[in-house]
């Protein structure tokens, strides 16, 4: 068995599952230093610009991610459960799928199969359970931790302007409300230079600047609602 575990074709499962068991402790030892890892890592997903597609000539309004990144992200369950949770699974799936690909194939076959055939075999195992162990994570999660809303998530939803006139490069205070009715006070400016949008606005949110979001203003009777 130790025999099978350390061999060449079982390396990148070995270090897999290593990992997974490092990332348990370094979590356990950053939370006790009050910087956890999960957050560390969440600050360090990148940002993903979306696309806003918006038909004048339907009642309603479409806004979805164009960028391939941010439906891959989002077909992983990103934003729904923690990122190192996620990790966690994958790593954990990958691994254990690697040592069950290679050991049937030398029950079947007599010998390895080549390691980079079995880890593409397992990378396309693992990650639909990514996606599956995530969407149960998520119904079953505190609300604590799925409600931990990252600032990227904001980029498409409606907000009003509460405080003073945004214009460009000088932004005003707005509210909106996310997926979870919790309230955030953000700062906005127009995604256009000519534009001014004075207090009691409503603005779709188009993209995020540092710590200021850009906004078009909201014309969509579908997209009103109250905030």
């Amino acid at each position: 068995m130790i025999a099978f575990i350390l061999a060449d074709q079982n390396l990148p499962f070995a270090v897999a599952l290593t990992l997974m068991l490092l990332i348990a402790v370094l979590e356990g030892v950053t939370t006790i230093l009050g910087m956890g890892l999960s957050s560390i890592l969440e600050s360090l997903m990148p940002e993903v610009d979306m696309d806003l597609d918006i038909d004048a000539d339907m009642d309603g309004a479409d806004i979805q991610p164009s960028s391939p990144l941010t439906r891959m992200l989002s077909w992983l369950r990103i934003g729904q459960v923690p990122v190192l949770v996620l990790l966690v699974i994958f790593l954990t799936a990958f691994g254990l799928l690697g040592f069950g690909i290679q050991s049937l194939a030398t029950r079947m076959v007599g010998t390895f199969l080549p390691v980079t055939l079995a880890a593409i075999a397992a990378i396309v195992l693992a990650l639909p359970m990514v996606r599956l162990l995530g969407g149960m994570l998520a119904r079953i999660m505190p609300k604590d931790e799925t409600e931990a809303v990252a600032e990227k998530s904001f980029i498409g939803l409606v907000a009003v302007i509460t405080t003073g006139k945004a214009r460009f490069g000088s932004p005003a205070q707005g509210r909106l409300n996310d997926r979870y009715g919790q309230s955030h006070y953000v700062m906005i400016e127009p995604d256009d230079a000519e534009e001014e949008f004075p207090q009691g606005t409503e603005v779709l949110l188009v993209s995020q600047q540092g710590a200021t979001f850009r906004a078009i203003q909201n014309t969509s009777a579908a997209l009103k609602k109250e905030l």
